[in-house]
């Protein structure tokens, strides 16, 4: 079952993420100073400071860094529970935080090897909107 999150907005900072998303491929920013892989998307380096920003096309391999399954919770998303809301650390190195789907919530564990998929989501009024990254369990 699909999660009820709503489409994020693209705008010029994330655009490159966001295009890459939509070809269902994870592109990153990354600093040209300092090697820094940035999360989330932007055009300043949050580790140095600088302007000098380049993209590039992520493995979209990380490791469940932490998660924890949600049973119950109010409003539209207490129609799809259980679900995982995890930390994936990236083998580029940021830590994501997003939903572990395609899988048994009971099953997921810390340590667990993903990968990214991306999700169709709705923007706010109802029509589709740029891809939710979403990682799902893989082998190994």
């Amino acid at each position: 079952m699909r999660l009820p999150a709503r489409a994020a907005q693209s705008n010029s900072e994330n655009a490159p993420f966001f295009e890459g998303a939509t070809a269902g491929r994870l592109v990153l920013p990354q600093c040209s100073v300092c090697d820094f892989v940035i999360w989330f998307p932007r055009e300043i380096c949050p580790e140095c400071g600088s302007q000098e920003v380049g993209w590039f096309e992520a493995s979209g391999r990380g490791t469940v860094y932490s998660c924890t399954v949600t049973r119950r919770i109010p409003g539209s998303w207490g129609k799809v529970t259980p679900f995982v809301l995890a930390y994936v650390e990236l083998e580029e190195g940021p830590r994501v935080m997003t939903n572990i789907v395609e899988c048994d919530p009971e099953s997921v564990s810390i340590g667990d090897s993903v990968e990214a998929v991306f999700e169709e989501a709705l923007n706010r009024d109802g029509e589709p909107g740029p891809p939710l990254l979403r990682f799902r369990p893989t082998q190994g």
